[in-house]
């Protein structure tokens, strides 16, 4: 989903979305789905290196955080039965992982383009995510 058509689903949700910034709600989002696919392409980039063996740990962080930030994605654009707990929950889990995803890809920043790129979409899904979870109170 474009970072457009967030904004315009979020705008034809039927219902009240309950007093969420909607704005921040829709970037939270695409930053996520953004991460996700950033971490899957990773991954493959990683298992594409000549020194694969000594990527293991970004791989594993990579897939592991592409599957959070998909999952953590998809609970945000669902309002039918919102519950806000779990939204905290999965914000936190998703801001957690994207710090560590950051963390690993810096250390081959400097030497892999891909993980640099890997780093920086991870940065930017956890300040979204942390800022959402912030506006939630």
């Amino acid at each position: 989903m474009t970072h457009g058509s967030t904004h315009k689903m979020l705008d034809a949700y039927p219902k009240d979305l309950g007093g969420i910034d909607q704005h921040m709600l829709a970037e939270c989002i695409a930053a996520c789905f953004d991460c996700s696919q950033a971490c899957t392409a990773c991954a493959d980039a990683c298992l594409g290196e000549d020194m694969v063996a000594e990527l293991t740990k970004c791989i594993r962080t990579d897939l592991d955080c592409a599957d959070i930030c998909a999952a953590t994605a998809n609970v945000l654009s669902r309002h039918t039965g919102y519950d806000a707990n779990v939204s905290r929950a999965v914000l936190q889990a998703c801001a957690t992982i994207c710090k560590a995803c950051a963390e690993e890809y810096e250390q081959h920043a400097g030497m892999h383009e891909h993980c640099r790129l890997c780093a920086e979409a991870c940065r930017r899904c956890e300040r979204a995510c942390n800022d959402l979870l912030g506006s939630l109170g």
